[in-house]
Order: C-alpha cells, then structure tokens, then sequence
C-alpha cells in the first residue's frame, strides 16, 4: 500500500464510497475476554444502546456455546432492534440449526482460510474446505438468512487461496465475505492488498484484532482499499489484546475522513455500560473514553485551553458524550487553578489564586493528587472565606459490644436536624448506613475507596482517613484525621457527600420522615 494511503488527502475517497458501517461483536467476541460473562438480561441491556448509537449489526453471541448462550441470543433477537442481529456459527450445519432456533436475522459463518488452520485445527483439504464452504452458505441462505463468511486466519492466507475461498461464499450466496486477521498478525499494507483483492469479487468486511496495537491502522487500511462494514467491540475488548474499538473506529472515520458511522455523542455512555457490566476498567489513557481523554493538568495546557477549546483537543469533547475536565497536581498553573474555583463559584483575588496555586503545586510535589476538596479547603483558608454546607456532623454515637454493631448520627442538612441510626459489619459501616438514612435518596454517592494510615505515637495518636466517592459523573477525594477512627470515617464521608451534593445548584432534598 501506498504510504499515503491513509492521509487527509484520502477523505474524497472514502467519502465517495457507498458508506462504512460497523459490526458490533461485543456480546461474542468480547464476551471471550477472559473472566466475562453476560446474563441474558445484560446481553439485551447493551444491545439496545448499540442499537440507539446506530449500530447496524449485532452480533448477539455464538448458539453453539449451549442452552444459556442461546437464551441470550434469543432475547436480544426479540428486541425489535433496527440492527441486524447475528449469530456466530461454526462450519458446521447443526450450528447454522443452532441459530435458526433462535430466530437471528443472519450468521457469520467461520471458516478455515490459512493452511495453519486447514491442517492444523481442521485437518482438511483446500478443495474440501471450498466444497464445505459453498454447501454451507447454500444451506443458510435456503433458510433465509443474512450470510457473512469469516476466512478465519486469512491474513495468514496464500492470498490466491483466500480469493477462491470469498468467490465460492459468494457464489452460494453469500451477502459478503469477511478478511479476518485473528492474531492481530498483520500490518497495513498486508491488509489493504489483501482487502483490495478482495474487494473486486464482491462486499468485504473486515476483523481485527490489537496485538501488534494496529488494530484501527488495519481497519482504516481495510475500509481504504474497498472494506464497507468493520467487526468492533466496545472499548475494543475481546481475546488476548482484544478487538479493534468500536468508538475509536467511528471518531477516526469522522475526524479524519468525514465518514460517519454511529451516533458519537452516545459513545461515552455505551463504554461506561460495557465496562460497568463486564467489570473491565477503562485505562485512563484509553482513547476517546478514557478518563484522561478530556482532562488537562499541565499549566501550559490548561492556559491554551482555556483561550482556545481546540488548542490542545483534536475534537470537542461533546462530539462523544464527554465534557472537559481541568484537573490539579503539581503542573497546575494559575489559569488551571482560577478556572477551577470559578467553577466552583469561589471569588478570589489575583493574589488569593496566586498562593493557592502554590499551594497545589506543593500539595503534588509531595505526590498527594489535589481534589476538589483539597482546593476549596485551601481557597478558604487563603481567602478567609467558610462555603456553606449542605451536610455537617454535629453527634456521633457508635458501639461494637454486641453481636451487632450499631451507631447513630445527628446531621444539619440544609439548617435542618436529622437523627437516624444503622447497623453494619462494624462501627464504620453502621454509622455511614446511618448517614444514609438521614440523607435518603440523594446519598447514593458510591464509596469508591477507603483507606486508614497507619497510627503512630502513644494512644491518643491521630488516624488520617481518606475515603474517595463518586455520584454521577463527579468524584471527590476526601482526607480527616481524628484519634477516632469511626469519627474521621464519618467525618470524611460527610464531607465528600457534601461536597458532591453543594455542587449540584437543582438539588432538592427529600423532607424528613
């Protein structure tokens, strides 16, 4: 392929084509990640937001894995959904059975294309392996169904051997043959020969996968050499080094070509779905929804931002469902800073953010990461100023004698008294449960971490406490020390409640019972 293939000057091209579409296989293929397991009702829940973001086709799992796998396809089949919704299937015709019985639109029929494959797993002919694949595709499409057929291992494949394979699928009857680098072996160049060959037989899409970390280089070279439709998975999960990213596909193909393909402003929601669902963490540094995406700290990154949205961001972050953060460490600078406490409404003089900027450089040099809470308790120690709460301790009571602990709290929230008590594991957990009886719905503030330092000293040592929570999409870090260590929890967790719940201007707390 030619070096510039894949540059700007390109976009006439891309945009002249009949239009890329994506195939979603993260309820198959990223269900093989390792450790994952999707419940019917979970398999429907992600289907639907695929569905919403405009993905075209979902592949809903593989029916030969068994009678739950089945279920779950079954269920997202019966979804209604604008997508097209496929089953994957084997060379086998009781696979293609398997998936009738789940009533899916279509099937992604895998067969052998790499001699490694042919007489290593299969243990077949090439000319057998042609016969099978054209029966196969026959049958399945006497059924009624949508044919795709994966030449599994095809970037492996004698590219002459590969073409033979595609102009029988498609001669059966398929609707379109499917170039799959199953190890993520290949590079662009591999990709687009083949891809382009390919192409002059009929529709081609692509599968690909990262462990050479060019698994959206190869989907680009694959949709620029004649490739319509391309295999992802949300937050590119999947087996191994997992599947190239559906979010990061549809933003290249946007940003770069003008090539749209899904909702992108419904990205960030679909990866906060799969994530919280198949308990895979996003990397922070993960491209297009990762919590570093948006967010600047250096000083003269924030400074450039501020005076211009673009000058550090290669799209707004709007356009996927994000928003901007200005985060503070020890590169914080003081336009990061006074950005930060305007948003927080905190009037301060040049000189204020002056000190409280140095401040914040000095609290990260020390490796401390500077919150929200660590800014405004130092902007009101610098300004003079106290903010209003919406939540304060005033009591705690907590006991651990009996068989169950017990602790009740006495709470101002928004100038009124509250009392409640709670049980728990231990004295902590009782009063925190406390505190959420007091406070009702708006405490549903998630504990994301705790930790307790070591004490030191005699026995009226202090403990130092710091607990993190998050409610929607804000987080606050919050650190107490008190030679209780059930009174510096409480304390903490009061604190960041508060903080979360002062920042919300449309809050409406629920009456006393």
């Amino acid at each position: 392929m030619d070096s510039s293939a894949l540059t700007h000057d390109d976009a006439g091209q891309l945009e002249a084509s009949n239009g890329v579409r994506l195939l979603d296989t993260t309820l198959r293929d990223g269900e093989q990640s390792p450790g994952v397991s999707l419940s019917p009702d979970e398999k429907a829940a992600i289907a639907r937001s695929l569905d919403r973001a405009g993905v075209d086709v979902v592949e809903a799992g593989s029916a030969c894995t068994g009678a739950g796998e089945r279920a779950g396809i079954s269920r997202v089949a019966g979804l209604a959904l604008d997508a097209r919704v496929t089953s994957f299937c084997r060379g086998l015709r009781d696979d293609i059975d398997l998936a009738l019985e789940c009533d899916v639109d279509g099937v992604h029929l895998v067969v052998p294309a790499s001699d490694r494959h042919l007489e290593g797993k299969v243990g077949t002919s090439r000319e057998a392996n042609l016969d099978r694949t054209g029966e196969l595709v026959a049958y399945a499409a006497d059924h009624g169904l949508w044919v795709e057929v994966i030449g599994e291992d095809g970037s492996r494949a004698e590219l002459a051997y590969l073409e033979a394979l595609a102009e029988r699928a498609l001669r059966a009857g398929a609707d379109r043959f499917c170039y799959a680098d199953t190890v993520g072996h290949a590079g662009p160049e591999r990709t687009a020969a083949a891809v382009s060959r390919l192409a002059e037989r009929g529709p081609v899409s692509a599968h690909t996968h990262d462990d050479l970390g060019l698994g959206v280089t190869n989907a680009l070279a694959a949709v620029s050499a004649g490739a319509d439709l391309v295999h992802c998975t949300v937050n590119g999960i999947g087996e191994r080094a997992g599947n190239v990213a559906l979010e990061e596909v549809a933003i290249a193909l946007s940003h770069v070509y003008g090539v749209e393909t899904v909702e992108l402003s419904a990205l960030y929601e679909l990866a906060q779905l799969v994530s919280r669902t198949t308990g895979i963490s996003l990397p922070p540094n993960k491209a297009v929804v990762g919590e570093n995406a948006f967010t600047h700290e250096s000083g003269i990154h924030t400074d450039g931002t501020l005076k211009d949205d673009r000058m550090y961001e290669p799209y707004a972050p709007e356009t996927v469902g994000r928003e901007r953060r200005l985060a503070l460490g020890k590169h914080a600078g003081r336009a990061g800073v006074g950005a930060a406490l305007a948003e927080h409404d905190v009037e301060a003089t040049e000189g204020d953010v002056a000190e409280i900027a140095e401040r914040v450089t000095s609290l990260g040099d020390r490796g401390r990461r500077v919150t929200d809470a660590d800014l405004l308790a130092i902007a009101a120690e610098v300004t003079g100023d106290d903010r209003d709460r919406t939540v304060s301790l005033l009591d705690l009571t907590a006991t651990s004698g009996g068989p169950v602990p017990a602790a009740s709290v006495r709470l101002d929230v928004a100038g009124e008294e509250r009392v409640a008590s709670g049980t728990g594991s231990g004295p902590v957990d009782a009063a925190v449960a406390a505190v959420r009886q007091a406070l009702g719905p708006v405490a549903d503030a998630e504990l994301e971490s705790y930790r307790v330092d070591a004490a030191t000293g005699g026995t009226d040592a202090l403990v130092t406490v710091e607990v993190e929570m998050r409610r929607n999409d804000r987080a606050v870090t919050v650190v107490r020390s008190d030679a209780d260590i059930t009174r510096a929890s409480v304390a903490a967790v009061v604190d960041a409640i508060d903080r979360l719940l002062t920042d919300e201007p449309d809050l409406e707390l629920p009456a006393a019972d």
